[in-house]
């Protein structure tokens, strides 16, 4: 089965209706010029709240390691998703790392070799020039697919209520991520988009 990720948390109400629904993990954005960006005190706030055994992961880009780790300490954060342009050094930290790859073309995927043996899975999102993500847009599922063969794929980018079944379908990846799909505004989702998304994700 497909694991479900919902993106740019901002707020209790709309962590606590992801689960409700059967999302398997939330990811909160500590990248300050994101629209969708959380503070740490923020993030730290929502995250106590939430059921036991509830996965969180911290999106960072382009971060000093000690700063991911501060606020990894301060609010709890399960699972690190790196997704600017850091290295295969910048991968060894004390948690389970995702590493984000955008993706223009069967080229993107050249990197991955370099992260397979230090990632527990690549995020693939698609490729804008002036944006690491949430940009809203789909890539060719067909290079998600050859990426597979360097192991766990999270499917991002573009992914709505209406294209995900079929995105499971042809990619069967580890895991989906949905941010903008479900959104209302950005920063707040549209928990009628987000509940049909998970059920569709889980009916594919």
């Amino acid at each position: 089965m497909t694991k479900i990720k919902i993106c740019g948390i901002t707020n209790f109400d709309d962590a606590r209706a992801a689960l409700d629904f059967g999302a398997d993990a939330l990811g909160f954005v500590f990248f300050s010029e994101s629209p969708r960006a959380v503070s740490p005190q923020r993030a730290a706030s929502i995250i106590a709240k939430l059921p036991a055994f509830t996965t969180t992961v911290g999106v960072f880009v382009d971060k000093p390691r000690d700063e991911i780790q501060k606020i990894v300490n301060e609010t709890g954060i399960d699972v690190i998703q790196l997704h600017g342009d850091e290295s295969p050094e910048s991968c060894h930290l004390q948690r389970r790392v995702i590493k984000g790859i955008r993706v223009k073309s069967l080229e993107s995927l050249k990197p991955l070799k370099r992260y397979q043996d230090l990632v527990s899975a690549f995020l693939l999102d698609t490729f804008a020039p002036h944006t690491p993500g949430g940009t809203g847009q789909v890539f060719n599922w067909d290079i998600a697919i050859e990426a597979k063969n360097f192991g766990r794929i999270i499917l991002a980018g573009g992914l709505t209520p209406e294209n995900i079944s079929e995105a499971i379908r042809r990619v069967n990846p580890y895991a989906v991520d949905v941010s903008s799909g479900v959104e209302l505004v950005k920063g707040k989702k549209d928990h009628q988009k987000m509940k049909l998304f998970i059920e569709r994700a889980k009916g594919a």
